[in-house]
């Protein structure tokens, strides 16, 4: 018969650990890790900053000094930097460190953007703009799903609003007038049905139509 040793093992064997302890200690593993990181991480980045090109400095400056005045997309700081003259190299690490720190975002830009135009803009136009200011077609049209959830705007009263801001209900119009103003309205995003409906139920007509 085979002995076993004060912990239960049968001898010549490795002791057997439960399941608990070797959970516990591979938690343990892991939150020590997770603590050196934490200290370290902070270390890494102020031993960074020290060691920084002066050009890479000043981009980083420049980049800050921007954002104070306003939010400012991806694309649209990388361009302000460029025209600084800074180095591809020096707006690159500029974006890395305002993005690191969440200084620049690129989705909470576009809800923004959205929440404070989607009464007075039509929906096509939002996104062309965003778009135009170099966020992708994927993010603006999450940021417009998600803002429209809480706010879903009336594009007909927001197309009837635009239109008032140029003419009175009952107004005539000669067909120069009337093509400038639905050019106008379908360059803002409105669609031609919408449009018609519209200057029909304000009344807004050219001559002959009368």
């Amino acid at each position: 018969m085979m002995k076993s040793d004060s912990f239960g093992s049968l001898k010549g064997q490795e002791p057997v650990r439960s399941d608990n302890r070797a959970s516990l200690e591979e938690f343990l593993r892991l939150a020590e890790k997770q603590k050196r990181q934490l200290t370290e991480k902070p270390v890494r980045r102020q031993q960074g900053i020290a060691q920084e090109p002066e050009e890479y400095r000043d981009a980083r400056h420049k980049a800050m000094r921007l954002l104070e005045h306003m939010d400012r997309t991806e694309r649209g700081l990388r361009d302000k930097l460029r025209q600084a003259g800074f180095s591809p190299l020096a707006v690159d690490y500029a974006l890395a460190y305002v993005e690191s720190y969440g200084y620049i975002d690129d989705e909470r830009y576009a809800r923004t953007y959205i929440a404070y135009r989607m009464n007075t803009k039509s929906r096509q136009k939002i996104i062309q703009e965003l778009i135009g200011k170099g966020i992708d077609k994927e993010t603006v049209s999450a940021a417009w799903e998600e803002e429209a959830a809480l706010n879903m705007p009336d594009e007909r009263e927001i197309l009837y609003r635009t239109v008032e801001k140029k003419y009175a209900p009952d107004t005539e119009l000669d067909e120069k007038e009337m093509r400038r103003l639905q050019g106008y309205l379908i360059r803002r995003g409105f669609s031609y049905p919408d449009i018609k409906s519209v200057l029909e139920s304000m009344n807004i007509r050219t001559a002959d139509q009368w």
